[in-house]
């Protein structure tokens, strides 16, 4: 009895995550659309790439599966260069510095 609560409770639970992160990339892509400054576009975008690597996880978890770890590595380290570069791009007004000497 206990161990088919335990089981419905851990769905019931992936579920609500789920719509709550859906709501969250929502509201994040509003504040990518109209934020007021770049860097509040920066961090926005930012978040919803950590919010797309909670919804991969949790759908692994869903979904009882493994397959999706590297989905989820891929998508930090994609999100890493990009917020590096959008730093970059932020800060100098270029990514790529071409200096001819």
């Amino acid at each position: 009895m206990f161990e088919d609560f335990g089981g419905q409770l851990l769905e019931w639970t992936v579920i609500i995550c789920l719509i709550v992160i859906a709501i969250s990339v929502v509201i994040l892509l509003i504040r990518i659309i109209i934020g007021p400054t770049n860097a509040d576009r920066a961090v926005a975008l930012d978040t919803m790439g950590i919010n797309l690597m909670a919804f991969a996880g949790l759908t692994a978890i869903h979904l009882v599966t493994t397959k999706l770890n590297d989905v989820i590595l891929l998508i930090g380290i994609l999100l890493f260069i990009g917020t590096i570069a959008i730093a970059k791009f932020i800060e100098k007004g270029v990514i790529i510095d071409r200096n001819n000497h």
